[in-house]
């Protein structure tokens, strides 16, 4: 009777191991993805900030560019336009 106790009981403890085992390598998967998707995350990262970089380095140049135009205009002749519109209603 004890020699049976015994098979069962090392049947139980074998089937432990392997749900363990099976166990280790679900997470050993499960690590591996997470780490190709971090990559993934990173390499999008990188991509969207020089992205971002050129987009404001475009925004800098056409603001740069309109402040340039709006220079060449005097404020003195915007004053006079306004002032014959508002004559005129």
């Amino acid at each position: 009777m004890l020699v049976y106790g015994l098979i069962c009981l090392s049947l139980s403890l074998a089937g432990v191991a392997g749900l363990q085992f099976f166990y280790l390598a679900y997470l050993e998967r499960v690590d591996r993805s997470r780490k190709n998707r971090v990559r993934e995350l990173e390499q999008h990262c990188k991509y969207l900030a020089g992205r971002l970089r050129d987009a404001e380095r475009q925004i800098t140049e056409q603001t740069d560019f309109i402040e340039a135009i709006y220079e060449e205009f005097d404020t003195e002749d915007e004053e006079e336009i306004w002032a014959d519109v508002i004559e005129e209603r």
